[in-house]
């Protein structure tokens, strides 16, 4: 069996010989709240047809898998010096073959691991586990940062993210694809972001290919985000084209507009204070200068209208999550009072209901 797959897979070992045949491409990572690059994920590539799975599979056929993954790390960590400000380079190891001497040696070819982020994949188990965490804090006392990589297509992924803290955490694409339409992958995607926050990692999405893939992960508000549609690997680090720029603007002005509470905002019937009769309620009472200075509600468990003060005011741009909690924690006796929206200036906009308010916050 071992004979069969050696002739399927091509002969790596030449490489090992003339390492000029692997070369390296950069992929940037995106930071989607400011449409600018924040890194670059360096792929190896080979010659030929095959790519670089069928590469590292052959190689790890021929016992030689240390020494290939060494070597496009030692390439990889010589362009380090050449990454435009401000921006990291991720760098792939597996983690069986981490605490190898290869790879150690092209680690140690670079003692300062600042702006580097070791990239490990969780699409095979890791033996030991304790081991890892000693190789990775290592890591980390030279200046790297810690990705794990595939997060969520199988494996122990959640034993190890809880082992290793990565501070980077890279959504498969097998929950990225699709997510737009599929309820089910965005609210998985979701939970790996919740998780992500709770350990002081970053979320990146992994393989964005479409707008309404963009359009989902900018809802869900992940930080970071990789894919075609962002930018192709390239032989040198290059900035994001200009109409990358400015889709991803878009939808970032899009997912903040979604975010916030204009759109949940209600109409509502305004009277001045001194008016004896001030309609059906609810009505905002203002005073001369259009400010509000109390609401005329119905009871519901009496029906009966009453007076109660405006306890919370809130402007269209504040953020729905925020603005739930400010009405939570006011004096319980107005906690469910709509709240009443207004301009710049202080004019009443219109009236937010506490329910509609925690159903978007939900939904989110």
């Amino acid at each position: 069996m071992t004979g069969m797959l050696t002739r399927r897979l091509p002969d790596c070992r030449p490489l090992l010989a003339d390492p000029d045949d692997l070369t390296l491409v950069f992929q940037p990572v995106v930071d989607l709240a400011r449409a600018r690059v924040a890194g670059y994920e360096a792929l190896a590539r080979f010659p030929g047809t095959a790519g670089p799975d069928v590469w590292f599979a052959a190689a790890a056929d021929a016992g030689v898998a240390a020494e290939l993954e060494a070597l496009a790390l030692h390439k990889a960590l010589a362009a380090v010096p050449g990454l435009p400000a401000d921006t990291f380079l991720s760098v792939n190891v597996s983690p069986a073959l981490l605490g190898t001497r290869p790879v150690q040696a092209a680690l140690a070819t670079r003692p300062d691991l600042r702006r580097v982020v070791v990239e490990l994949t969780e699409s095979a188990p890791v033996p030991d586990l304790a081991a890892l965490r000693v190789e990775v804090a290592a890591l980390r006392a030279r200046g790297a940062l810690v990705a794990l990589d595939d997060t969520g297509s199988g494996w122990s992924g959640l034993r190890q993210l809880a082992a290793l803290r990565p501070q980077l955490v890279k959504l498969d694409r097998s929950l990225v694809a699709g997510a737009d339409t599929d309820p089910v992958r965005a609210a998985l995607a979701g939970v790996v972001g919740e998780f992500a926050a709770r350990i002081d990692a970053w979320l990146v999405a992994e393989g964005i290919e479409t707008r309404g893939e963009l359009a989902a992960f900018s809802r869900l508000g992940v930080p970071l985000a990789q894919g075609w549609l962002l930018g192709r690997p390239s032989p040198s680090f290059a900035p994001l084209a200009p109409e990358v720029v400015a889709l991803v603007r878009g939808q970032a002005a899009r997912a903040r507009a979604e975010s916030a509470v204009a759109s949940l905002l209600r109409p509502v019937r305004q009277c001045e204070v001194t008016e004896a009769s001030p309609g059906v309620p609810p009505v905002v009472l203002v005073g001369p200068q259009g400010e509000p200075l109390a609401l005329r509600l119905t009871d519901p468990r009496t029906g009966l209208a009453h007076t109660a003060p405006v306890s919370l005011c809130a402007r269209p741009t504040d953020d729905v999550p925020g603005t739930l909690h400010r009405a939570l924690t006011r004096p319980p006796a107005h906690r469910f009072d709509p709240v009443v929206c207004t301009d710049a200036t202080g004019a009443v906009l219109g009236l937010l209901r506490v329910e509609d308010l925690a159903s978007a916050a939900a939904a989110r």
